[in-house]
């Protein structure tokens, strides 16, 4: 297990679509998975994708449990997402700032669906299936954009609404997701 670099807006390597996981339960993807948890974590993450660390495999995980940068946010489970759907359950989209490791120190104003329904598998190969709204919605869909070569700030419709968080929060202590 370790800690892993996170790519920053602007390699390529994060705009490229990720490859499906063909074979669940191996070595290398329990490594994976472990790296991406240290990785997370070390970093205060809501959410990381493979992508994000140099891996083009549609691997996701997930996690908000008393987050000092989402104080007001409901839990959402430790998650291991491969292979993601995501089906929007409604045309309503909700409003919410997002930041990003891979986009340190800014945010933006992100429209995303309020309820969706997910699926894929864990990675010992386990169907997972779930619906879900609010915050665990908005990490869902905003981990499962990396796997599509898709940054935060490639969503936002209004540039006013994009900037350094210092800039927009002042005198909060905000990080990146």
């Amino acid at each position: 297990m370790a800690v892993r670099e996170v790519l920053k807006m602007g390699d390529p390597r994060l705009l490229a679509p990720a490859r499906a996981v063909e074979r669940f339960a191996t070595a290398e993807l329990a490594q994976l998975v472990a790296d991406m948890h240290d990785t997370m974590r070390a970093l205060n993450g809501a959410g990381l994708a493979a992508p994000q660390i140099g891996v083009s495999l549609q691997v996701v995980i997930f996690e908000v449990n008393a987050n000092p940068r989402y104080p007001d946010a409901a839990e959402v489970p430790l998650t291991v997402l491969v292979n993601p759907v995501v089906t929007p359950l409604s045309d309503a989209t909700e409003e919410g700032w997002e930041g990003c490791l891979s986009v340190p120190g800014m945010r933006g104003l992100v429209p995303r669906h309020g309820e969706i329904h997910y699926r894929g598998f864990d990675a010992a190969g386990r169907a997972l299936e779930r619906r879900v709204s609010g915050f665990h919605a908005r990490v869902v869909q905003h981990e499962v954009d990396h796997l599509n070569g898709i940054l935060y700030p490639m969503r936002i419709p209004d540039l006013r609404n994009f900037g350094f968080t210092d800039t927009l929060f002042p005198g909060q202590t905000l990080q990146d997701d």
